[in-house]
Formats: structure tokens, sequence, C-alpha cells
């Protein structure tokens, strides 16, 4: 393969499109997890047009099931004999409880299970090509999170109202920071770097659950707030640029690539720790079904 090749989750909308077009930009091979054949084939086109030479491969996946996220994880690792870029940016933020096929809350499983079954499925693809670096989109809702209980909260699938939504939320994003923070110490910086960023208030399709979505998109679109680029760009930085070669285990704000402390209580080497195991176990649990 003569050029890098990255692998981006949610790339057919949003920010991830965005990074998409401007990784495609930069030479990258693409290769995009997605779950809607349609939306595929219209960012393949996309992507044709802003590199005309571009490559780019779609793997077909919903991630809220963590058995999906395993099996592309393989197909990309079969299919590609190295890879220097993986980008974690499928995110959800549901208004109510959806509770998934396999027991596991939607926005758990989309935001933390299945990007953790599909690193773990890509991590030795990553050791052997680097040096190669992972990025994961969490969120400033992080600090929304509250409490952290890894064992009850991964396994949490009660009822909620829309303004608890934000809680829950916060919680799969404050995992988020936690599991790349404790991924990093496990990988060789040389090898494989890990980080994460605070892409900051975009008007993507994240909130598309909430009532007047599209409508408040529009205003917000039509006053120049919430503009996805920068939240994007914040992506494509730690993806690519030198100045992060040798960092890892980073939270970094969309504001001038700011390094920024997980939130509590994510801080506690021991629940980092325990997070991790707690995670194992239950997706190791699913292989015993």
């Amino acid at each position: 393969m003569d050029r890098p090749v990255a692998v981006i989750t949610g790339a057919t909308s949003g920010l991830g499109r965005l990074a998409a077009l401007e990784l495609a930009r930069g030479g990258y091979r693409i290769g995009v997890v997605a779950r809607s054949r349609s939306k595929a084939d219209t960012l393949l086109g996309e992507l044709r047009e802003a590199a005309a030479d571009v490559q780019a491969d779609v793997f077909h996946a919903d991630l809220a099931l963590v058995s999906q996220a395993r099996r592309v994880g393989e197909e990309i690792a079969a299919r590609y004999p190295r890879l220097d870029l993986l980008v974690n940016n499928a995110g959800v933020h549901a208004f109510s409880q959806r509770v998934t096929p396999e027991g596991f809350a939607e926005m758990t499983a989309v935001n933390y299970l299945g990007p953790f079954a599909l690193t773990a499925a890509l991590t030795e693809t990553l050791l052997a090509s680097g040096p190669a670096r992972i990025v994961n989109v969490a969120s400033e809702a992080a600090r929304q999170a509250g409490t952290l209980s890894p064992g009850p909260d991964l396994r949490r699938t009660s009822s909620y109202t829309r303004r608890e939504s934000m809680t829950l939320y916060g919680r799969t994003k404050l995992m988020t920071i936690m599991w790349t923070q404790e991924l990093a110490r496990r990988l060789a910086p040389s090898e494989v770097t890990v980080n994460c960023c605070d892409p900051g208030f975009n008007t993507t399709g994240l909130g598309r659950d909430l009532p007047g979505a599209a409508l408040l998109r529009r205003v917000l679109h039509t006053l120049r707030v919430g503009d996805p680029r920068k939240g994007a760009g914040i992506i494509v930085r730690l993806a690519t640029s030198p100045a992060f070669a040798d960092t890892t285990g980073g939270y970094f704000s969309v504001r001038d690539a700011t390094a920024m402390e997980c939130p509590e209580p994510g801080r506690s080497e021991r629940v980092r720790g325990e997070l991790w195991a707690e995670t194992v176990t239950l997706l190791s649990g699913l292989d015993a079904q």
C-alpha cells in the first residue's frame, strides 16, 4: 500500500464526514465504517470530488451491536495489512432509553462499547503498523457525568427523561476519556498513540432525536454558531499533526488544542482500571452467549 490508511467511524455525516474529506485530501486511503449503504455511497462520491485519486473502502456495520463492531474490525484487519490511523467518531445522544438486541443501552453501546470492541479488534494491526494513532471523540459533556460506578453504569438500561439524558450521555463520554487514557498506558507511544478530544458544540446530527432540532440547526447555521469545521479540525490535527506524534493519553479541547484534565470521577487510576476490567468482563460475556 503506497499511502497511509485511515479508518473512521461515523463518517457519513457531521464531523466524521468533514474529517474524512480532509484526510482524503491529505493523501490517506479512507476506510469508512457505516451503517447506511446509501449514505456511504454518497460519501464515496464526495471523497472522489475532494481528491480525484482517492482510494476508499466501505465496511458496513451497526456499531450499536458489539458483535458487529468486532466483526467489522476483523474484516478491516483482513483487508488492510497496515493501518496508520483509527478515528472513533460515531456517537449518539438518545433523549429516551433504547436498548439494543444485545441488552445494552444504545448510548453506552454506540459511544463506548462499540468503539472499545472495534479498537480491540484492530490493535494488533495498529501495533504492527507503528507508529500509528488512535483518536477518540469525547465531549465536554463528560463534566456532567456526576458519579461513575463502572459495573452498574455499563449495564444500566432503566428509562430516563430528556433532562436526565445529558448526565447519561456525559457518562459515556467520560468512559471514552478514561478508556483512552488507560489504553494509552497499555500501549507503547513509539508504536501507537491514543488521544481524545472535545470537538465543542457542533450543529451536526448528534441531537437528531430532539424535537425541533432541524429548525434549530438552520438557525444556528445562519448565525454561524456551532461550525462543525472546528470540531473536525481538532480531530484531523490530533490524527496528522507532527506536534502530536509523540503525545499519548491526552484529552484536548477544540479551543487551540488545549490539554485538559479528565473530569472527575475519572482521574483515578484505580477507577480507570476498574472500568477497563468491567468492560472486558462484559464483552467477554457476549462470547459465552
